[in-house]
């Protein structure tokens, strides 16, 4: 089985996965990338989506450092870094979140996310031999983003009166991702203290009546808000955090066996047993989410699943972690997978047929398919 799922990856990453977005999604006129790109890969929407950006030049930085030094893949990466750092801030340091063709800017969201993959962007591509400051400038806007996350009003958030306080679980993602790739290639001690508080944090959002983790932990779970589960959130942490361990040489059963159980009862909880797959959002309490598209299918949700089945089958070499991947596979390249026109789709129905025959757009990019086929064979080639 592990050698089919192998080479089915490596075909679909290099045949076509990559090829759609080096063919359709790069702007060699204004620089950057288009990702609001239909089934055939025609543009339909011009705008750039600042977090998107970032994530391009990650994926395409990280294929040419471990993957293979093609020029192609260090160009693109290139084209869209200069996009994002000529036309991604404003004179305070801040991201915008989307930018038209030529750079001005659209949309300022006052979160760190776009800042975040900005971050990602220039420590992945100062590994790729470049001269210039790249490294030094992630370490700045580390400090921003950190900042950023203490402190909302800093981009124009302020705390309110009535707010119930939250910790997203995103923010501990961000975190850890973060410290993870910088440490990689700096020295600097703080980054292990900040992936341990990670660790420390991850277990507080552990919800023991649905073995997964909530998105927003609070003192009530009153709100929905504080009831949110995401299981593609809950996995994606999972495996990070295993990142987390294998990097500071921590060997701890306790711990592992936590993440094991993360990726367990967040697939127990979040599979559709009627038709298949893994519903977007579910309320912790049983009661209607908030969110519509809750009952979607959606395709990162599907990759995170994937390699955290392959993380826990390496770890374990427990026969259970297969019969789980086998099922998400075989429901995942069903669904999602458009051998085609190449890529996958992004937003299927709750039946699992195409809601949206789009394949990238403000949320959806070159980033969770193929870092998920790569960290996958990377992983599988490990364990042969």
């Amino acid at each position: 089985m592990l050698q089919e799922l192998e080479a089915r990856y490596r075909r679909n990453l290099f045949e076509s996965v990559i090829p759609f977005w080096m063919k359709h999604s790069l702007d060699p006129v204004n620089g950057g990338q288009y990702h609001c790109l239909n089934r055939a890969g025609g543009v339909f929407d011009p705008r750039k989506y600042v977090w998107m950006q970032g994530r391009a030049v990650w994926m395409f930085s990280r294929l040419y450092n471990e993957v293979e030094r093609r020029a192609e893949w260090l160009d693109a990466a290139g084209l869209i870094l200069r996009f994002l750092d000529a036309h991604a801030a404003d004179e305070q340091g801040r991201s915008y979140f989307s930018l038209t063709a030529d750079g001005l800017p659209v949309f300022q969201q006052r979160k760190p996310y776009a800042a975040f993959f900005h971050l990602l962007a220039l420590v992945e591509y100062s590994k790729t031999g470049v001269q210039g400051d790249y490294l030094a400038r992630a370490r700045k806007l580390y400090g921003r983003i950190l900042r950023w996350m203490d402190d909302g009003s800093l981009l124009g958030r302020p705390a309110l009166a009535g707010q119930m306080p939250m910790r997203a679980l995103a923010d501990v993602y961000v975190k850890a991702f973060m410290a993870l790739d910088l440490r990689a290639v700096d020295p600097d001690p703080a980054y292990d203290a900040l992936l341990r508080q990670c660790l420390r944090e991850a277990r507080e959002h552990w919800l023991p009546s649905q073995r997964t983790l909530v998105e927003n932990k609070a003192d009530s779970m009153d709100w929905p808000d504080a009831r949110l589960l995401c299981p593609g959130s809950a996995l994606e942490v999972a495996w990070l955090l295993w990142h987390v361990l294998e990097a500071l040489h921590i060997d701890d059963q306790d711990y592992e066996r936590f993440l094991l159980e993360v990726i367990e009862g967040s697939l127990e909880t979040g599979w559709d047993r009627e038709h298949g797959g893994l519903y977007y959002f579910l309320d912790a309490g049983g009661q209607p989410p908030l969110q519509l598209e809750a009952n979607m299918k959606l395709w990162w949700p599907h990759t995170e699943a994937i390699y955290a089945l392959i993380v826990a089958y390496a770890k374990t070499r427990d026969e259970k972690w297969l019969r789980w991947l086998e099922r998400v596979d075989r429901y995942t390249f069903a669904t999602f997978v458009d051998w085609e026109y190449g890529e996958w789709f992004g937003y299927c129905d709750r039946y699992g047929k195409p809601a949206l025959e789009l394949k990238g757009g403000p949320y959806k990019g070159f980033f969770h398919v193929p870092r998920c086929l790569l960290f996958s064979l990377q992983r599988l080639q490990s364990i042969r």
